[in-house]
């Protein structure tokens, strides 16, 4: 649990998109380059692609033991991998440059996420308690992502749009050495690479690939995170027309990490009672009523409780379907099996983003208000999907 807390609390800092560099890079784009919300979506979208070959990254780990073990060795170099990179992008000027740069903190942060995925699936079926995995990951992700959102919208309070991004890159280098100083709280048997141990992986290999469980759970979580996304239009929605300040807007997303930790907390005292099917159909109509929430944000008052309210229902869907994929995983194939469940979400989050963006700038008008409407619909539908999900009819223990 320690570890888990420190890996994601890593993460929760050095994610390109939303740690700390996100608003710093966010406004460095918009007010120093004068790019549309298109331009940064669609821009911004290549820092995905890294999380979405996650499977890639799985097998190897899987299948290729580095200095013998599976697990320990990846990360300490997509640890060391991240502290470079990020340290690289505080010395670049040119949005041309540092987007390269970034997509090579991607990969590093891609890699060390999927080995602590393949730690998370082996350890969470071996000891029944991968829900409480994931709550752990997810709770301190977000006590991170807290800081990091304070601190990255008081840097663009205080310096530049291009200090500001540096002073958040050189920040964000300094976080992975927590995670090599952890490494000693990995237990990890050594491992080798084998005929045996080949022939036993492979076998659990082709095993994910014919479970029909597997492949139904993939498609529904593509349709449960894609609805046209908000984030990059609500920025401008919160920048151009309600007049919020950089600070301000900082600390709503502390907020709304703050909300996730709430409902990280909500989970471990009440919810984890609930079945995984009465679970998933919560989250999809908190994250229905969240999303049509936006509607009637008019002021930091009602912005502040609707930031809270959404970061606490993003927080149920998390837990809802993070367990489920961890749980259907073949023992043999974790690493690539779960990794290759959430490609199937980071697929679907970049080609959100960038359709809810087209969608505002060239059908919509950039009217927040329609796309926000069309965005909860698509939440509501996937209710109609939850009884076809397999794993969804497991009680929890």
């Amino acid at each position: 649990m320690l570890f888990f807390a420190i890996v994601y609390a890593v993460e929760g800092i050095g994610q390109a998109k939303s740690g700390i560099v996100g608003q710093p890079l966010s406004y460095f784009l918009k007010q120093a380059n004068g790019w549309s919300p298109v331009e940064i979506s669609a821009s911004l979208a290549v820092l995905d692609v890294p999380w979405v070959i996650k499977p890639l990254y799985g097998l190897i780990s899987d299948f290729l033991p580095l200095a013998g073990y599976r697990r320990r060795s990846y990360l300490l170099l997509g640890s060391i991998a991240a502290s470079a990179a990020f340290a690289w992008v505080g010395m670049l000027t040119a949005p041309g440059a540092i987007i390269p740069a970034l997509v090579v903190t991607a990969i590093a942060m891609a890699v060390a996420s999927t080995v602590c995925g393949g730690l998370l699936v082996e350890n969470g079926q071996r000891l029944n308690a991968s829900d409480k995995f994931v709550n752990q990951q997810w709770l301190w992700f977000n006590v991170a992502a807290v800081m990091a959102a304070l601190l990255g919208g008081w840097l663009i309070e205080v310096l530049s749009a291009q200090n500001a991004l540096r002073a958040a890159a050189w920040m964000a280098a300094a976080a992975p050495v927590a995670v090599v100083a952890s490494l000693g709280l990995v237990h990890e048997s050594r491992a080798a690479i084998d005929r045996a141990g080949f022939t036993r992986g492979l076998g659990a290999l082709l095993a994910a690939f014919r479970s029909r469980d597997l492949w139904l759970i993939g498609a529904f979580l593509f349709f449960y995170y894609f609805s046209p996304g908000f984030g990059t239009p609500l920025y401008f929605e919160l920048t151009d027309t309600l007049k919020f300040s950089q600070g301000f807007i900082g600390i709503l997303s502390a907020i709304s990490s703050v909300g996730w930790i709430a409902g990280a907390l909500l989970y471990r005292f009440l919810l984890w009672r609930l079945p995984t099917r009465s679970l998933l159909n919560l989250s999809l109509i908190l994250g229905t009523v969240g999303t049509l929430a936006y509607l009637v944000m008019v002021g930091p008052i009602s912005a502040v409780a609707i930031y809270f309210f959404f970061g606490m229902a993003s927080m149920v869907a998390n837990v809802a379907t993070l367990s489920l994929a961890a749980v259907v995983c073949p023992k043999g194939a974790e690493g690539f099996t779960f990794a290759a469940l959430m490609s199937v979400i980071n697929l679907a989050s970049p080609l959100s983003d960038t359709i809810g963006a087209v969608l505002y700038e060239h059908v919509f008008n950039s009217h927040l208000a329609p796309l926000l409407v069309v965005s909860a619909a698509c939440t509501a539908f996937v209710l109609v999907l939850v009884p076809f999900v397999e794993g969804a009819k497991t009680p929890r223990s």
